[in-house]
């Protein structure tokens, strides 16, 4: 279930899930940084569900730096997971958020988050 979008957060939206030629899987990710703070590092850990709703393993979204009122594409690959496996991606915690200034932004990072999926997975915090 996605969050509704609000003022001063950031967005992650799983835009598409494509298949790779190795049986993989490619998540496209858009993400959007509505806050003031300018960012030299965001990364997210996600928990990939299989069709069951078993938790098949944590991976890591780093999407480096992300500035005040950019938004970023990130294409990641899933090796040896195919799409039609996966039917839930869930945002678990903030790897890592640093401000340009190196402060911890893990509550910008997590606290004002919106996520949105383009995509039959489902997406969500």
């Amino acid at each position: 279930m996605a969050v509704p979008i609000v003022d001063r957060a950031i967005q992650i939206e799983l835009n598409s899930a494509a298949a790779t030629e190795d049986g993989g899987c490619r998540l496209t990710m858009v993400t959007t940084n509505r806050t003031e703070t300018a960012l030299s590092r965001a990364a997210w850990q996600v928990a990939i569900f299989d069709g069951a709703g078993i938790v098949q393993a944590l991976s890591v979204l780093d999407f480096g730096d992300l500035n005040a009122g950019k938004t970023k594409i990130g294409l990641f690959e899933l090796p040896g997971r195919a799409c039609t496996d996966i039917s839930r991606i869930v945002v678990n915690d903030v790897a890592e958020c640093r401000g340009a200034d190196n402060s911890d932004q893990r509550d910008v990072c997590l606290g004002g988050l919106a996520t949105l999926t383009k995509t039959d997975i489902d997406f969500g915090v």
